[in-house]
């Protein structure tokens, strides 16, 4: 019976989270658009690349810098 004295009030905690945390969603906009991110998962995944990550031919200071010395 003294458990429940922690319980209770324990659960209301955890209900008015869980209404917080909806509410925040909602606010953010996570269900304004259901069906496009249930088409998203079906096409095709465009590798993305950054800038910093896209070389198209290495300059020869970056293809010295990047080749194995020779021993």
């Amino acid at each position: 019976m003294e458990s429940l004295y922690l319980l209770i009030p324990l659960s209301a905690a955890l209900v008015l989270a869980i209404i917080a945390v909806f509410g925040w969603a909602l606010h953010k906009g996570q269900f304004e658009d259901l069906e496009a991110e249930g088409a998203r998962i079906l096409q095709e995944d465009i590798a993305s690349v950054d800038a910093d990550q896209f070389m198209s031919e290495p300059s020869r200071e970056q293809s010295r810098v990047l080749e194995k010395p020779r021993l």
